[in-house]
């Protein structure tokens, strides 16, 4: 899939990942549409690309619909569609003192990271779905989806978490064979530890992270978002990759904890 020319909306583009991806789409030559509750960081990473911020709750409807209408509008075909927005929760299925986990907190993680991430999924392969095809093989576009290790391997503690990111994994076949008809891939991507924002700064925090990239086999250090943001590109360009969960980890496994 050309990237040049094409609108791409990028839940969760205002931080982490998604910022990384958003801005390597648009140095890719798309029209970029930033869908992310952060007003504030939202407007300026969409200043900075050229792009469009809608400020949007992926576990709503309305709100999701609201960010696919400004894609749509945005001039050049919807083709892409990316979701990184997601929340992290920790805790035991029961705690050490006998507290069973909090039902709230595992409802409110499946409604953004897995509901939130199927909705974006269908309401921009309907939009996607109303364009030409971009070419001979009667493509329209791709939807590329992010889990994590932990929907694969993931450790104490992580079971809400581990849950959703689980649900986007196993969407991905479903999902690439119901959207062939209409010409969308579906690609999921597993990132394993990323240096981003949500580990904090200082000498307690580069304590915490050296522990976390004890396991990584090889390069050994945390992943850059950069370099996750090239992957995403990396797939929508290569127009033979379909159904497939990538695993972006430096070969790192899980341990229990």
């Amino acid at each position: 899939m050309e990237l040049s020319g094409i609108t791409a909306i990028v839940s969760g583009g205002a931080s982490g990942l998604g910022e990384a991806t958003a801005r390597e789409l648009a140095a890719a030559g798309a029209s970029v549409v930033i869908a992310d509750m952060n007003d504030e960081r939202g407007k300026s990473v969409a200043g900075e690309i050229g792009g469009i911020f809608v400020k949007t709750d992926v576990s709503d409807e309305a709100s999701v619909q609201a960010a696919v209408g400004a894609a749509v509008a945005a001039g050049p075909p919807l083709r892409v569609a990316v979701s990184c927005a997601g929340i992290a929760w920790a805790a035991r299925t029961v705690a050490r003192d006998g507290t069973p986990h909090d039902l709230g907190a595992y409802q409110k993680v499946i409604a953004v990271n897995l509901v939130g991430t199927f909705n974006l999924m269908r309401l921009a392969a309907a939009a996607i779905a109303r364009t030409e095809p971009a070419d001979a093989d009667g493509q329209r576009g791709v939807i590329v989806n992010t889990a994590s290790v932990a929907g694969i391997e993931g450790q104490t503690g992580q079971i809400a978490y581990s849950a959703s990111k689980g649900g986007i994994i196993g969407m991905t076949v479903p999902a690439a064979r119901d959207l062939a008809a209409i010409g969308v891939r579906v690609l999921t991507i597993c990132p394993g530890i990323i240096d981003t924002p949500i580990y904090g700064s200082g000498a307690g925090a580069e304590e915490f992270k050296a522990r976390l990239v004890a396991p990584v086999v090889f390069p050994k250090r945390m992943g850059r978002p950069d370099e996750f943001g090239h992957l995403v590109r990396a797939l929508i360009e290569n127009d033979y990759m379909n159904a497939e969960v990538v695993r972006f980890d430096g070969g790192i496994r899980f341990q229990p904890k």
